[in-house]
């Protein structure tokens, strides 16, 4: 699929009547196994991105070169559409021009712009928005940027679990308004907050990890919410298993790679394929 088509797929997912769960991915081996187990798109977070990248936790350090390529490397892995967390933009309304230029380039599906203050500023509470005002702009210059009308620009704030329920829906009002194509909510705890913000949305709504009691997806669908992200576990997990592996290892424990193992990864990596090339345009040919 061309990164038009996965674009399109996204939009959508987006428009349709069901709630979908995204899957947390990584790597680009993480999105072919996303894609091989049946998900219908994949998500990465900036505190993910932050991880993989860099090893650092989600202060909003990775630079947006570095988050472009490894998108770019996880996009052209799979065909399943593939949004991710964008953080603030990297900057003020010009600096998140610059990362719709990159990240669409890039072979992006979407992303999300939220109207947190990063990094932490100076002697101020870490966590807080912007005002409304500069939240309008940053979304207004990420329309702007975007050459592709397909690719997926999202509206995110986190005001419910800083500053309350009502500047939430002051927010959903405000950036509904901009012509972005859809809202994502984090922060939201109870069924009461869902369909309070819900009620105010009328465009495709994405929430950010809710309660494990609230995850219905008919609910949900109901609701107009089309996608959760149900956290990043996959790649936590990922860790703990290298990091055993590797102790495992020094130990003399461990025993060489199960059948199973190398196994899957020649699926994920796709060895038949390239054997096939190899085949096709490496094959000595006679004299």
């Amino acid at each position: 699929m061309t990164p038009n088509d996965k674009r399109r797929a996204l939009r959508a997912l987006l428009n349709g009547e069901s709630c979908v769960f995204p899957a947390s991915v990584f790597d680009p081996l993480s999105g072919r196994a996303a894609e091989e187990i049946g998900y219908e798109c994949l998500f990465m977070a900036g505190s993910v991105a932050s991880l993989v990248i860099l090893g650092a936790p989600d202060l909003v350090i990775i630079t947006l070169s570095e988050l472009a390529e490894q998108t770019r490397r996880i996009a052209r892995a799979t065909s399943l559409p593939f949004f991710l967390d964008a953080d603030h933009g990297f900057g003020n309304a010009l600096s998140v021009m610059r990362c719709v230029e990159e990240l669409e380039a890039a072979g992006l599906s979407g992303l999300t712009i939220e109207d947190t203050e990063l990094p932490d500023p100076f002697d101020k509470k870490s966590g807080m928005p912007l005002s409304i005002a500069e939240g309008v702009g940053k979304l207004k210059a990420a329309l702007a940027a975007r050459t592709d009308p397909d690719f997926v620009i999202i509206g995110r704030t986190g005001a419910v679990g800083a500053t309350g329920l009502d500047d939430a829906l002051a927010r959903i009002a405000a950036y509904q308004e901009t012509g972005v194509d859809a809202i994502f909510l984090s922060g939201l705890k109870t069924r009461e907050e869902i369909e309070a913000c819900a009620k105010a949305c009328r465009l495709p709504l994405l929430l950010g990890a809710i309660p494990k009691a609230l995850l219905d997806r008919d609910e949900l669908g109901k609701l107009g919410v089309r996608a959760v992200i149900t956290g990043h576990r996959p790649h936590s997990a990922g860790v703990r298993a290298t990091y055993e592996t590797l102790r495992d290892t020094r130990a003399g424990t461990l025993g060489q790679q199960t059948d199973d193992e190398a196994t899957m990864m020649e699926r994920l990596t796709r060895k038949q394929n390239y054997a096939e090339l190899k085949n096709r345009f490496l094959k000595t040919t006679p004299k």
